[in-house]
């Protein structure tokens, strides 16, 4: 079967059924981490790929802003687990025509991140390419009890952290070349160009033990929580009016409306459920995440599928419903 029919999950799934589980592995593929033993205890495991024209141009992308961004999508996973990342491994297929210089940039931008965060990078490898290629695994130390995307129930409510489509209506905005001097247009680039993994969050989220199944929206919401619900065998009701707009989205959306913030992907927001019976813990982590958590709809039985409306409740249609690679072959 041709990958453009496949797809990117439906390859991820066809890779999973003919890879055998070794022993240690908690975890295997499928989730936003590996979880794997060792004689000292336990790790989560990532890894993400960036390449030129198709992840990130050059164009208009800083080197700083890359390397900040390429280490940020693979925390992002260890923050969707609720872990803490310690380890970075780092490979790098290189143009030739590359300088010194550029590769000191893009360092400047994942050693800036990885200090932030107290990452190491401990190695990685190089070679020459075509393209800029940029390869990630990380590290991390997972909680006591990691979060998955198969733990929702039916009547859990589904949370998101901060606010939403800000980076890809910020990218579609570049692409067009819409760009004018604003302070909303400075916002929408900033989460395009240098996304913030959720990591203290997620900290707090795992350590109160409140998820019941998270991920992070890396390929939009409608797509990521189409992840839960399969993975936990439930659907989703999302009330469209619920959804957390920033001021910039409000100002410089236009006609694309709400496409962005359903279906638009790099928000890295973390995208999470948990029982009506935490709402007001939750409520208090508000004050002490660094982030607005906002409650957006309810997981509902299988059938329904992933299900947006309005305040009225009834049914909005949604044309696109996320990123995949493979479906642009």
């Amino acid at each position: 079967m041709k990958l453009s029919r496949l797809g990117e999950f439906g390859l991820i799934d066809r890779i999973r059924r003919k890879v055998s589980v070794g022993r240690g592995v908690r975890l295997g593929i499928g989730d936003d981490a590996a979880w794997v033993d060792h004689p000292q205890g336990s790790s989560l495991i990532t890894a993400d790929l960036l390449i030129e024209g198709i992840h990130f141009d050059l164009r208009w992308t800083s080197l700083a802003d890359l390397g900040d961004k390429s280490l940020a999508v693979s925390l992002s996973d260890i923050a969707a687990m609720g872990g803490v990342p310690a380890y970075a491994m780092l490979s790098l297929g290189i143009p030739a025509n590359f300088d010194s210089k550029q590769l000191d940039e893009l360092y400047r931008g994942i050693n800036g991140l990885a200090k932030k965060h107290g990452v190491t990078v401990v190695g990685g490898d190089t070679n020459v390419a075509d393209s800029l290629l940029i390869s990630v695994c990380v590290i991390g130390h997972p909680p006591s009890k990691p979060i998955c995307r198969s733990g929702a129930h039916v009547g859990d409510d589904i949370y998101v952290t901060g606010t939403l489509g800000d980076a890809a209506l910020g990218l579609a905005l570049l692409r067009r070349k819409r760009l004018r001097q604003s302070s909303a247009m400075a916002q929408l680039l900033r989460r395009h160009h240098r996304p913030t993994p959720r990591l203290a969050a997620a900290a707090l989220l795992a350590r109160r033990n409140l998820p019941s199944a998270m991920i992070d929206i890396s390929d939009g919401l409608i797509q990521d929580l189409g992840h839960i619900c399969q993975a936990s065998h439930v659907g989703a009701t999302i009330q469209q009016d619920k959804l957390p707009l920033s001021n910039a989205y409000r100002a410089l959306a236009g006609k694309t409306g709400m496409l962005c913030a359903l279906s638009g992907g790099e928000d890295y927001e973390l995208l999470f459920c948990a029982a009506p019976r935490q709402r007001k813990q939750i409520e208090k982590l508000n004050r002490l995440a660094g982030v607005a958590i906002s409650r957006i709809g309810v997981c509902m039985a299988v059938g329904n599928g992933v299900r947006v409306v309005d305040a009225n409740g009834a049914t909005i249609s949604v044309t696109a419903s996320g990123h995949d690679h493979f479906k642009i072959l």
